[in-house]
C-alpha cells in the first residue's frame, strides 16, 4: 500500500513539473536540448492609443432672449430633441399685453393715414383751383407723410412685439440631446444670465479630440503628400470607452490642428464617429486606438528573454552551439506575447526561446526546434500519465 502512494506521489509531481514547461522561461526536461528559433525580418500590425474627449458636432449654448420668469419646463434633462422644439416657456403675460398695444398702435396709426389721405385729395383739388395757397397743399402732403411715417412705427414696434412674445418660447436650436437644467420653473431670467439655460449637442455624429506629439505627425506628413492626402490614406480608428470595452463602430481622422501646442509639443487631432444609438455622449472620456504596420522588424516571443535591472537579455547561439548571453532593446509597444526588437539582433541569428531561466552564459546545448520540444513534452507528459517514469524523463 505505502509503494502505491509513493507512485501515486511522484506520477503527481512528475505532471506538475511537465506542465510547468509552457510557463514563462519553460523548464528542463532532463536532457541538454532547449527550443531554439532562427528570428527574422517580418511584418507586424501593432496599434497605440490616446486619451481622448468626446464632443458633439455642435454643442450649442441655449440663451434666453427676453427676462422672465420660467413657466414651465417642456422636456426633461437627457431628452433626445428635435430643431425647433419647445424646451422652456416663459411668463409671456407682459409680452402679450406689449403685443396687444403694439396692435391698438398700428390700428390707430391707420385710421391718421387715412384721414390724412383724405385731407391730402381735399388739398390738391382746391390747389388745383388756385383756390388755397401752396404752402396749405404743401403741409396736407406732409401731414399724409407723417401719418404714414407713423404707421410704419407702429408695425415695427407691433413686430418687435410679436418677435418678443415668440421668445418666451424657448425652443431647441438644432436636433440633439439636451443637457442640465441650472435653471428650474420660478427662476428668474433673462439675456444676461451667466449660465446658459441648457446646452443642446448634436450626436448623430460625434468628434473625438486627441492629441499626438509633433514626431509622430512628421511621421505621416513628411512623404512629400498633402496632409490631407494623408489623412485619407489612414486606417480607420477605433475608440475604447472609459469601461474598457472597444465601441462597436470606426471612426476616421477628418481633422489635425495647424498649430502645435508649445508646452507640450503636441498637435491636436480629431476623428469622427457614427452615433447612430446614441451611445456616445458629449463630454465623455476614452481612448483613440490608431493601428498602423511595421514592416522589417524582429518579433520574439516574450517569454524567451530575462530582464536583468530594467535591461533585457536573450541567449543567441553561436556557431558551436554554446549560448551568449545578449542585450536587447525593444519597442515599448508590444501585444502581450512578443516583443519588437529594435537592436541586439538580426535576421538569420538563432535564439533559445524555451528554458532560458537554466541556461549560463557559454553553456553548450544541443538545438532543437520549437516543434520537436513541443513533440517531447507531449510524449513525456503521455509516459508519466501512463505510469512510465524511467522513460518520461
Amino acid at each position: 500500500m505505502k509503494s502505491l502512494v509513493s507512485r501515486f506521489a511522484l506520477l503527481t509531481m512528475a505532471v506538475a513539473a511537465l506542465s510547468s514547461c509552457g510557463g514563462q522561461g519553460g523548464a528542463s526536461m532532463g536532457d541538454n536540448e532547449f527550443a531554439v528559433m532562427t528570428v527574422q525580418s517580418a511584418s507586424s500590425r501593432q496599434s497605440t492609443s490616446y486619451p481622448a474627449t468626446i464632443k458633439g458636432t455642435q454643442d450649442i449654448e441655449v440663451r434666453p432672449q427676453v427676462s422672465g420668469n420660467i413657466v414651465r419646463l417642456c422636456v426633461d434633462e437627457g431628452a433626445t430633441v428635435r430643431k425647433g422644439q419647445a424646451l422652456f416657456q416663459i411668463d409671456p403675460t407682459q409680452y402679450a399685453a406689449a403685443v396687444r398695444q403694439a396692435t391698438a398702435t398700428v390700428e390707430m396709426a391707420k385710421s391718421g393715414v387715412t384721414t390724412a389721405t383724405l385731407s391730402e385729395q381735399q388739398k390738391r383739388n382746391l390747389h388745383d383751383k388756385n383756390i388755397i395757397s401752396d404752402f396749405e397743399y404743401t403741409s396736407a402732403v406732409e401731414q399724409l407723410n407723417s401719418a404714414k411715417a407713423q404707421l410704419a412705427q407702429a408695425e415695427a414696434s407691433l413686430t418687435a412685439a410679436r418677435q418678443n412674445l415668440g421668445f418666451c418660447t424657448v425652443t431647441s436650436p438644432s436636433n440633439g440631446v439636451v443637457g442640465t437644467f441650472p435653471f428650474r420653473v420660478g427662476a428668474l431670467v433673462g439675456p444676461s444670465i451667466a449660465q446658459p439655460l441648457t446646452t443642446v449637442s448634436e450626436i448623430g455624429n460625434m468628434y473625438v479630440y486627441f492629441s499626438m506629439t509633433e514626431k509622430e505627425l512628421l511621421k505621416m506628413t513628411k512623404s512629400g503628400t498633402s496632409l490631407k492626402e494623408e489623412l485619407a490614406k489612414m486606417p480607420d480608428v477605433q475608440l475604447q470607452l472609459i469601461d474598457g470595452t472597444i465601441y462597436d463602430q470606426k471612426g476616421k481622422i477628418d481633422a489635425v490642428s495647424g498649430v502645435i501646442d508649445q508646452t507640450t509639443g503636441s498637435v491636436s487631432m480629431r476623428a469622427i464617429f457614427p452615433n447612430d444609438k446614441n451611445i456616445l455622449r458629449s463630454g465623455g472620456t476614452g481612448n483613440i486606438i490608431l493601428p498602423y504596420q511595421m514592416d522589417d522588424i524582429i518579433l520574439i516571443p516574450q517569454n524567451a528573454t530575462q530582464e536583468i535591472q530594467n535591461k533585457k537579455f536573450v541567449y543567441v547561439v553561436g556557431s558551436d552551439n554554446k549560448v551568449i548571453n545578449t542585450m536587447i532593446e525593444v519597442s515599448p509597444l508590444d501585444d502581450g506575447k512578443n516583443y519588437i526588437v529594435t537592436d541586439g539582433l538580426k535576421p538569420g541569428d538563432r535564439v533559445v526561446v524555451e528554458g532560458v531561466r537554466l541556461l549560463q552564459n557559454g553553456q553548450e546545448i544541443k538545438p532543437i526546434t520549437q516543434a520537436e520540444q513541443q513533440a517531447k513534452f507531449q510524449k513525456a507528459l503521455q509516459d508519466v500519465r501512463e505510469g512510465n517514469i524511467k522513460t518520461a524523463f
